[in-house]
């Protein structure tokens, strides 16, 4: 992570030198020997953050490089920022070629030249001193002045549990081992991807031993991989377990060269039904070289490939035959039964005492069916007194217990390797994770504006940062570090992101160590010192009242429920080199003047505050790239945000779920002419229409960089301009219409041509038709349609759209039948039919929609019965009813309703009726008080 920061900070010192170099006249050659002796230094830290334990002398070392590069970015930005300070004390905004001449004047201008001067005397001396210590590096391996050399693979013990502490794999051990044992001839590869301990090795050694596998193979071979693997000394352990059995072996083995191995490997292979086990695999190259040693010989041999990575998984799926496996964490009842077998091991019979029982299962809550992490934490509590006090203890300072206790640290180092794992350039990016509180989901587009930001993201020539971004993201979800979730209310627009909650714990450490992060909770009296982001957690107290002066570039508040004005201010008075400032959901109403002194500023969030009025000192923030006023009271944007020409997303729209689903719950804002000159935007949303002449469709023509565009406001008249402009975004992939009144049409059929890249759209408006284009969309994911009013059935049009996931229909349709024909929609999963008020009857064909996983109705006050055909949905998971009326409940009652049957197999099903707005009331089926409340509602 070190190399991270002095990767941004030389990345930062170029930009300086190229693009600016004005600014540093009288010490650009100064800096210039920083950023070249930093680059130098570059190379002695890439093995520093392996996993390996280092020496004192090397770590401290470290600390000092990253203290310095620290100080630099500090000594710069505040250069930078009072030179900016001077220029709008003049009144103009200075071109490079004034600001030579504005410099002489600034007494600031000798501060750095001093400050840079000892800068280079600092760099030169830790340079020197690595040398003096023989720190050798990374291009030459770690030399034994960093890292120690004793080192015990956490894992080992993976391999000889015993079969009464396995829990929960059963049902997947016999479903290998049939693999194993049956099926095809050919040779063929099964890839187990999970995170870190999650229990692919114990599953996979389970089968290897079982006794139908020993019988069926004449051969059968084990090789522990891991992350520095020889492929030699594999090859070579191959030979030897293949030979074991002979009681002879190859003379003088381990001098063979790898192509020799290989030969010899397929030639004793080529007549055998083996099967090879290749536990923990990390880089996809390994199996592009060891493939070749195991032969396709039509014997029904079988190879078994644990990783972590899915990207490894299906680079190994060579062929039809070859499988991916994702093993997924223990279900709350299988990890509560693991956790009692650990726990009360020494117990008869292994049960949790009834006053135990609320603190256990929040310690095993904690582990979110992480195997290893049960059967650690359960081994430690079988070793103490089983009273309520001493369990309390562990679960109150559990976190620090992961760390320090040795009967727990296993738990942190075998999670750790796959952090240690991760290239340079995608460590910052997890570690920012460590700035959410725990169980916290991050909507993906607000996790890559920030990374975007804070200056994570390396540029790609053709792609934007956002696209590389969201790379950085697929990469860390691939390796099982990040998890997909999903909001409440996003209609699949948007997917959210989490990570384990011990993992969170283990970056959390992380992050303090490297000053990343400073997390305040309430009662936190914790300095801040040198951290770059301050997280702030559910504080009532001023903490910026007494917090000292900080270095801090990132603040985030979660859950305050009340800041002063005055401590809004100081805020902005002592952070002066903030780039990025979320408030979200903080209960502020004002946001002062002294906003636009934050001259380093790139993104701004107040989404969910009462801020009704954006400063006018906003024009100032010349870094801005993200503006998020989300479910504000915010109405129209300043005419000063025109000048903010490196603005990239413009969020700015409310919704009111206290309005029972109303039309006038989504509201936009005003935005003066002139939004075409803002020419690097990829969001603006939502905007009205009817604030301008035509004129906005030629501004919008402009933006070529439009990813997310959203009008409210639309009129039928100004259709066919908005279509002119949708048809010149070619890089759309989000559309939002809004129309000015629920009776108000939108006219969308004269695009012939649209952006080819659309993946949602949502239509809020009446329509004659569903516009004709729609069905060329073959990448369109999202179809959201609010009160459209179709009288057409409109399913016929879009159930072969080939991507598509999510459709909603709500106040869409006014006919009496919906019809899902077999063969369509094979995508789908996720199915909401709202407030279709003349509707009927459902029908859904046999091999209609067979992977809907969530179906969302009501209220349908016509509809007497769930919809005809059900029962095929076979991986329906999720279903809600809104309001439904009483007869339709009691057909589905388990206890001798008529219509039960068809969906007993559905895991979850709530019924919701209304409270105000948008929120309501849950009810399971078969409900005591949904009964009662069914006895008041008409049939």
């Amino acid at each position: 992570m070190t190399e991270t920061i002095v990767t941004l900070v030389i990345n930062k010192l170029v930009q300086l030198t190229v693009q600016e170099s004005k600014l540093l006249r009288g010490v650009h050659q100064q800096v210039v020997d920083i950023r070249d002796e930093l680059e130098s230094i570059q190379c002695f830290l890439k093995d520093t953050d392996k996993g390996g334990d280092l020496q004192d002398d090397f770590k401290i070392w470290v600390k000092q490089v990253r203290e310095v590069a620290y100080h630099i970015e500090d000594v710069i930005d505040e250069y930078v920022l009072h030179v900016a300070q001077r220029l709008h004390q003049q009144s103009f905004i200075a071109s490079l070629h004034k600001i030579g001449r504005l410099l002489k004047k600034i007494k600031q201008h000798h501060d750095i030249a001093t400050k840079i001067q000892d800068i280079k005397i600092s760099v030169r001396e830790i340079k020197e001193r690595s040398e003096r210590y023989g720190f050798s590096s990374s291009d030459q391996g770690s030399s034994s002045r960093a890292t120690k050399v004793t080192w015990h693979d956490p894992r080992v013990g993976s391999l000889f549990i015993e079969d009464d502490e396995v829990v929960g794999i059963e049902s997947t051990r016999d479903e290998l081992v049939s693999w194993l044992v049956g099926g095809v001839s050919k040779r063929s590869v099964i890839s187990v991807v999970g995170m870190g301990g999650i229990g692919k090795t114990t599953l996979t050694k389970k089968v290897y031993e079982n006794e139908s596998v020993k019988g069926h193979f004449d051969c059968r071979v084990w090789i522990t991989v891991s992350q520095s693997y020889n492929v030699s000394k594999i090859l070579t352990s191959m030979t030897k377990q293949i030979y074991q059995a002979k009681e002879t072996t190859p003379g003088q083995i381990d001098k063979i060269d790898e192509i020799t191995l290989i030969s010899q490997l397929r030639k004793c292979l080529q007549q055998k039904r083996y099967v090879v086990v290749f536990d923990d695999v990390w880089k996809t190259e390994f199996w592009e070289i060891v493939k070749h040693a195991l032969p396709c010989n039509d014997r029904g041999s079988r190879i078994i490939i644990t990783t972590r990575s899915e990207l490894i998984g299906v680079s190994c799926k060579e062929s039809l035959y070859d499988q991916v496996h994702k093993l997924q964490p223990l279900s709350q009842d299988k990890a509560w039964e693991l956790f009692c077998r650990k726990a009360f091991q020494t117990e008869f019979p292994r049960c949790c005492p009834r006053q135990l029982v609320r603190m256990s299962m929040d310690i095993v809550k904690k582990c979110e069916g992480l195997p290893l992490a049960i059967v650690s934490i359960g081994g430690l509590l079988s070793t103490k007194e089983k009273v309520s006090l001493e369990w309390q203890k562990l679960l109150d300072s559990l976190s620090s217990e992961i760390e320090c206790n040795p009967r727990l640290t296993n738990i942190t180092n075998i999670l750790s390797l796959s952090y240690h794992d991760l290239p340079c350039y995608l460590k910052s990016c997890y570690l920012y994770f460590s700035i959410f509180p725990e169980d916290y989901s991050i909507s993906g587009s607000r996790l890559l504006w920030l990374w975007v930001a804070e200056g994570f993201i390396k540029g790609k020539k053709g792609k934007t940062l956002e696209d590389v971004a969201e790379e950085y993201l697929m990469e860390l979800i691939n390796r099982n570090l990040v998890q997909v979730s999903f909001g409440e209310l996003d209609y699949g627009i948007e997917k959210k992101y989490r990570i384990h909650d011990l993992l969170h714990e283990i970056i959390l450490s992380k992050a303090r160590e490297l000053n990343l992060c400073q997390v305040l909770e309430a009662g936190d009296t914790t300095s801040i010192g040198k951290s770059r982001c301050l997280s702030i957690h559910n504080v009532r107290e001023n903490v910026f009242k007494t917090s000292e002066y900080s270095r801090v570039r990132s603040i985030f508040l979660f859950n305050i429920s009340e800041i002063p004005r005055s401590s809004i201010v100081k805020l902005f008075n002592k952070f002066k080199l903030l780039k990025v400032l979320d408030f979200e959901d903080a209960s502020i109403d004002y946001l002062p003047q002294e906003v636009g002194n934050l001259f380093h500023l790139k993104s701004l969030s107040l989404r969910g505050t009462k801020v009704k009025i954006l400063p006018k000192s906003m024009g100032r923030l010349q870094n801005l790239q993200t503006l998020n006023i989300l479910e504000t009271a915010v109405r129209e944007l300043p005419i000063e945000i025109l000048r903010l020409y490196k603005l990239r997303h413009i969020l700015a729209h409310s919704h009111d779920y206290e309005i029972e689903s109303s039309f006038h719950s989504l509201q936009g804002v005003k935005i003066h002419e002139g939004v075409g000159c803002l020419n690097n935007l990829q969001t603006l949303v939502i905007i009205e229409a009817n604030h301008h002449g035509g004129g906005l469709f030629e501004e919008l023509e402009k933006l070529s960089q439009l990813r997310i565009l959203g009008i409210s406001r639309m009129t039928a008249e100004r259709g066919r301009a908005l279509c002119t402009s949708i048809q010149n975004l070619v890089h759309l992939k989000t559309l939002i219409v809004s129309s000015i009144s629920e009776d108000e049409i939108i006219d969308l059929q004269s695009i012939s041509s649209p952006p080819p890249f659309l993946e949602c759209i949502y239509l809020r408006g009446r329509l004659k038709k569903l516009p004709n284009w729609i069905l060329e969309l073959q990448n369109l994911v999202t179809l959201i349609l609010f009160f459209s009013s179709l009288k057409e059935d409109p399913l016929s049009c879009v159930q072969t759209l080939p991507n598509l996931v999510t459709l909603s229909l709500n106040h869409a349709y006014d006919g009496e039948q919906l019809h899902f024909e077999e063969g369509g929609f094979r995508k789908l999963k996720r199915l909401t039919l709202r407030e279709l008020k003349e509707l009927k009857m459902v029908k859904i064909d046999k091999g209609s929609l067979p992977g809907l996983e969530q179906l969302d109705i009501g209220p349908c006050p016509q509809m007497k019965e769930l919809p005809f055909g059900i029962q095929h949905l076979e991986r329906l998971k999720i279903i809600h009813f809104y309001e439904m009326q009483g007869e339709f409940v009691l057909r589905m009652q388990p206890n001798g309703g008529e219509d039960y049957w068809k969906v007993k197999k559905v895991s979850t099903i709530c019924l919701k009726y209304r409270i105000k707005g948008e929120r309501y009331q849950i009810y399971k089926v078969s409900d005591s008080h949904l009964l009662e409340r069914l006895q008041g509602i008409p049939n």
